[in-house]
């Protein structure tokens, strides 16, 4: 069997995994806004790679693979570095002059160490991209979280706590709130609840309502809290989507 490595679907994963990468090193640095940049194009490159692949006949099981070994980096191990630093923050050790920034060698070994429930996030990731690659009931909806929700999330959370733009969100950087925050969006990967899709079978807005009407409420939050709204919808998201479960799990029994 002849295997096609350099296909446009494929190249297109390979630009998710390498924007994740330029990602975490802005991160790593102290660049946050262009790590943000970098991550949103991981994004978009992951959107593209599905259509690229049905467009032209290019699916497969590589392409499957390689999509959850882009999204292991970009959606799991970026999140989980933006954690870490902001744990780093709230520790306020060995941080520079505006707090922003944390160069590694300056670090203790126990304050690393400190650090590391951050890395939860990355293995809840790859338990849930493997765990997404052979359940066959993930063609609709998304069981758990899908892990650019959960980076999308902890994005947010940068951004109301780095830049400090809205003063009121600061609280979202306590140590104690960061520490839940992580173990929950780790449990939400992979919870066996169904999370609603964005997949529209037709553009009409009977069946579509519940997505049309996020939709709207996501650009209102933008619009009003830019970046800072990122959390804020995926916690809304989660929301409905918990709230949607239960009541039809109520409602057949």
């Amino acid at each position: 069997m002849k295997i096609r490595l350099f296909t446009v679907a494929n190249m297109l994963t390979l630009l998710n995994a390498f924007c994740g990468c330029c990602a975490i090193a802005m991160a790593m640095s102290g660049y946050y806004m262009e790590a943000s940049y970098f991550i949103f194009a991981s994004l978009f490159a992951d959107f593209l790679d599905g259509f690229a692949a049905r467009a032209m006949n290019e699916s497969g099981p590589l392409g499957k693979q390689l999509d959850s070994l882009a999204d292991t980096i970009s959606f799991g191990l970026f999140p989980a570095v933006i954690m870490y630093q902001l744990l780093g923050r709230a520790y306020q050790s060995h941080s520079g002059p505006d707090g922003a920034y944390f160069v590694l060698d300056q670090l203790s070994k126990m304050d690393i160490i400190m650090r590391a429930p951050a890395f939860l996030l990355v293995l809840f990731a790859i338990l849930r991209l493997a765990k997404f690659n052979i359940d066959e009931r993930q063609g609709e909806e998304f069981r758990g979280l899908a892990t650019p929700a959960a980076a999308i999330f902890i994005l947010g959370i940068m951004h109301a706590v780095v830049f400090l733009r809205f003063p009121a969100l600061a609280f979202l950087g306590s140590l104690p709130l960061l520490f839940i925050v992580t173990i929950i969006i780790s449990v939400l990967m992979i919870i066996d609840i169904p999370m609603f899709s964005f997949k529209f079978k037709r553009w009409g807005w009977k069946g579509n309502e519940l997505r049309y009407l996020f939709i709207l409420v996501s650009i209102a939050l933008l619009i009003l809290l830019r970046l800072e709204a990122l959390a804020p919808i995926v916690a809304l998201y989660i929301i409905i989507s918990i709230s949607r479960f239960i009541f039809t799990k109520t409602s057949t029994t």
